[in-house]
């Protein structure tokens, strides 16, 4: 008797389930759906998609014959045909339940179903063609005929975690989200049930492709960041599920939702100017796509606030910060050891460095000739942004041989496009921050040139001061390091020979220069220096740094502000030696001058070493074993190559940073004054991050 209870509990308990499980199931549907409406429908777009659909299904103006990596126009027809299905569903539409735009969809996609188009760019026949088929179905759902609805299925299911694209990395997260849109379609809470543990069991550190320990991401095993792009996409696919399944039986553990909030806040925001702006610093071959530096909007942190409480003031702030109700004022350094990335936020300001090294590429490969030029992005390449607009778009003009921060052989023009992505060379790449200051280091050995530099950067509140040191080629061409180039915003004022000058724009050699301003960025030389400036228009074309269709020879120009150091030809011990000051005026640059609160204690091939005297701070870069003395009454000492953050009032050293550049050693000695510290270094995953000794 008390078996057959048992079992009948059992029934109505699974019966109970099925039931929450297929509610569940619908209200996840109804707010997909729901998403998939809310863009506004363009009543005069939709109009002439209406009046222009040829009788066989197709619209003029799209190459359907070009399948290629660079061509694939179809992605058009696919979004022609979404938007028809917007139209036609969405309540409050001009053209709700209208049967000349039902028309036209079907006419569309019956066309498609009848060719099924294949691209030669897996990423079309595996993610982007599904998922607008996808979205498509959901949208028109019971208006579909059965052959559309099994038709556009078998094309959506080409999304699948059984496919090349559904490894770990930034691809995973997406495919697992349109196979979820999938049991929603097909009324597949199993199916579903094994998206939401997929999806949840990538939110993980790891080494290799994802979310990094140091909070970074990597798509590629090329060890180069993809934070702003793959790594974007992974954390907004599974926001936006998370708020999507919030509530339900179907919700992520918590665990997962803490580990990607900290991702989001600590990784992407870090590597973007105000949280807002991606750093351009941090981006790749996707920089040659036009307006790639657009804000962002406040999906992905909304998304992450509706389906938890952790870190929920944070989330508040970047919302309201996005959407531009106040202003981001954060003040945090942070370097990304897996990925030799330095970030500085300041609330007026924002800059970061770029390296490479043995441990990882130089640059992204340029897939789907994309990027063509980016041979010395990662460089030393040093972006200071203000607003968040100084590189908007500026891209087809530049002169791809002058990136900020980068010391370069000044060639007729960079290698082929092939050639661009190669293994670092050097060991000595790496940074160190105490969290609020810090120094990035680079012994930099180019891949593309015979070229090497001692390049060093050191992070304080007002100001970042660069060093250049050993700077050496045997090759008979000139090598330039470029303080930057960007946008011209402003008039360029210089001080040259202790006189105060407004240039013209054109092109200019100065010599005996203290200081220059522009845009309220100041660029201030410790030592009178000879400099190059350029500030005038600069013309250029799309096509010359991205091969894809839309990307034409049609002029563009742009006013453009170069400034950069000539080190002459086949320079052999050459050094450089100049100090960022964002976010101040020609009045302030002069200011400034007369008075800096830098000092430059060592700027040679061995050391590197910059002293701040307000802040009592001090970075050094020990190249090899070493000692400085930081004063009268200090002296310390490395018995290996680091980097050093120390803070010391007089003979006092109450706490240090210390970071292993080479992420070789497990300790270190370092000796202050007469007192020997022995340092234990981080090890496995945490190699080359900073350590504190109090």
């Amino acid at each position: 008797m008390l078996k057959k209870q048992l079992s009948v509990f059992a029934i109505i308990f699974l019966a109970f389930l099925s039931f929450a499980h297929a509610q569940d199931l619908q209200i996840i549907k109804q707010r997909v759906k729901a998403d998939l409406l809310a863009p506004p429908v363009n009543e005069k777009t939709i109009n002439q998609l209406v009046k222009t659909i040829r009788p066989d299904g197709t619209w003029p103006g799209i190459n359907y014959k070009d399948v290629s990596r660079t061509g694939f126009q179809h992605k058009d027809h696919l979004e022609n045909m979404l938007a028809l299905a917007r139209a036609y569903k969405k309540p409050g539409s001009p053209l709700f339940n209208d049967p000349a735009v039902k028309r036209t969809f079907s006419a569309a996609l019956d066309f498609w179903l009848a060719n099924d188009f294949r691209c030669d760019n897996w990423w079309w026949n595996e993610m982007g063609t599904p998922n607008l088929m996808i979205n498509t179905l959901l949208v028109m759902d019971s208006s579909l005929t059965e052959k559309q609805r099994a038709e556009g299925l078998k094309i959506a299911r080409r999304a699948n975690l059984e496919t090349f694209g559904a490894r770990p990395g930034g691809d995973l997260m997406p495919i697992a989200g349109m196979l979820g849109k999938q049991a929603l379609f097909t009324h597949q809470p199993d199916t579903l049930k094994r998206v939401i543990k997929t999806m949840a069991a990538e939110i993980k550190i790891s080494t290799g492709r994802g979310i990094n320990p140091d909070l970074g991401f990597h798509h590629r095993t090329d060890n180069v960041t993809s934070v702003l792009t793959y790594g974007t996409n992974f954390a907004s696919s599974f926001a936006y599920w998370a708020a999507t399944i919030r509530g339900t039986q179907f919700s992520f553990p918590e665990p997962a939702m803490k580990l990607l909030v900290d991702y989001f806040l600590d990784g992407i925001c870090q590597s973007q100017v105000y949280a807002t702006y991606p750093d351009p610093g941090a981006m790749n071959r996707d920089i040659s796509r036009r307006n790639a530096m657009e804000k962002e909007n406040a999906a992905l942190p909304e998304n992450l606030l509706a389906s938890t409480n952790y870190r929920a003031e944070e989330l508040k702030t970047v919302i309201r910060a996005r959407k531009g109700e106040i202003k981001y004022n954060r003040t945090r350094d942070r370097y990304f050891w897996y990925s030799h990335y330095y970030t500085h936020q300041r609330p007026g300001y924002y800059t970061s460095v770029r390296m490479h090294s043995s441990r990882a590429n130089n640059m992204e490969e340029p897939h789907n000739e994309e990027g063509i030029k980016n041979h010395h992005y990662g460089d030393g390449s040093m972006f200071i942004s203000r607003t968040g607009r100084e590189f908007f778009n500026i891209f087809p003009v530049w002169d791809w041989q002058k990136v900020p921060g980068t010391t370069i052989l000044q060639k007729k023009d960079v290698p082929h496009w092939k050639q661009l992505a190669k293994k670092g060379k050097t060991d000595f790449a790496g940074g160190v921050s105490d969290g609020v200051y810090g120094v990035a280091a680079f012994d930099f050995v180019s891949v593309h040139d015979p070229l090497k530099a001692r390049k060093s950067w050191f992070f304080f509140d007002d100001e970042v001061v660069c060093l250049g040191a050993g700077i050496h080629t045997d090759t008979a061409l000139p090598v330039f390091t470029t303080l930057n180039q960007c946008l011209l915003k402003s008039p360029v004022t210089v001080n040259a020979n202790n006189k105060t000058t407004v240039l013209k724009k054109g092109k200019h050699t100065l010599p005996e220069v203290s200081w220059v301003c522009q845009d309220d960025v100041a660029y201030i030389f410790p030592e009178p220096t000879s400099v190059n400036i350029s500030n005038g228009e600069q013309t250029g074309n799309w096509r010359k740094i991205n091969h894809q269709a839309w990307a034409t020879e049609e002029p563009v120009k742009e006013n453009v502000f170069s400034l950069w150091l000539d080190h002459g030809v086949q320079p052999q011990h050459a050094s450089y030696a100049w100090i960022a000051l964002p976010a101040a005026d020609a009045k302030a640059a002069a200011a400034y001058s007369k008075k800096i609160p830098v000092k430059i204690l060592a700027n040679t091939a061995d050391l590197q070493a910059v002293q701040h005297t307000g802040l009592q701070r001090t970075g050094i870069v020990f190249y090899k074993a070493g000692s400085i003395s930081l004063g009268d009454k200090l002296t310390l000492s490395a018995t290996a190559p680091c980097i050093v953050m120390i803070k010391a009032d007089g003979s006092a050293a109450p706490a240090i940073a210390v970071a292993d550049p080479t992420q070789k050693l497990n300790a270190l000695q370092l000796k202050v004054n007469e007192r020997e510290i022995n340092v234990p270094l981080p090890t496995g995953d945490q190699a080359g991050s900073s350590v504190m000794v109090q």
